[in-house]
């Protein structure tokens, strides 16, 4: 698979972009080699289950320059990587609580010659710093995800939704929702992309 499938979504990337796209399946065959992050199959599909699946959030939250980021349990680096591609001027900060993740994220993000990330190995809990938003893909049910990052949201937000959680999620999640006892907005991920893959992938909104 090709990084096509990126340009036929993000059609406006610049020529840098577009290169850092493209070395995105060199350095995860490199790294997953020796530390695996990504499961066997899946590193073939890395544009559509990884890469593309992380910047769906891109179509939900575009985020603006200045505006600072936090990814919990980023594993090999997503959704941080390909959103700090998209979005040079925004920080992004990707953190782990598994050591040897956060070294390939920290290799890939120095690969692509990125300047907008910094990774650490840490529990969502031990963060101490406060940010516009928070990302994550499918770490842990809603109601236990929540109270780890309750409180690290900046009072003064300057996006089109209030500063909060932006959690890519698949399946039928009307039961963990509800368990939650938060209010959500759920953003459709194919509504955005075409391929199957998408089908029951969504993007779930919490105000922070």
């Amino acid at each position: 698979m090709t990084s096509d499938i990126i340009l036929k979504y993000f059609p406006d990337l610049t020529e840098k972009q577009r290169a850092q796209i493209e070395q995105l399946p060199e350095l995860y065959n490199l790294w997953n080699s020796q530390i695996n992050v990504i499961s066997r199959k899946d590193i073939d599909l890395l544009y559509e289950r990884h890469v593309l699946h992380s910047v769906g959030i891109a179509k939900v939250m575009p985020f603006l320059p200045g505006e600072s980021v936090l990814d919990v349990g980023t594993g090999g680096g997503f959704p941080g990587i390909p959103l700090a591609i998209l979005f040079p001027e925004t920080n992004f900060y990707l953190v782990d609580s598994i050591g040897k993740k956060i070294k390939v994220v920290q290799e890939v993000a120095k690969g692509l010659g990125i300047t907008n990330v910094r990774a650490a190995h840490l529990r969502a809990e031990q963060v101490n710093e406060k940010f516009d938003f928070v990302v994550s893909r499918a770490v842990t049910q809603l109601r236990d995800f929540y109270p780890w990052v309750r409180g690290k949201f900046n009072k003064e937000s300057k996006n089109t939704l209030p500063n909060g959680i932006l959690y890519l999620k698949g399946g039928d999640l009307e039961q963990e929702i509800s368990e939650s006892g938060l209010k959500v907005k759920q953003y459709y991920l194919k509504e955005y992309f075409t391929e199957e893959f998408f089908e029951t992938k969504q993007v779930i909104y919490v105000k922070g």
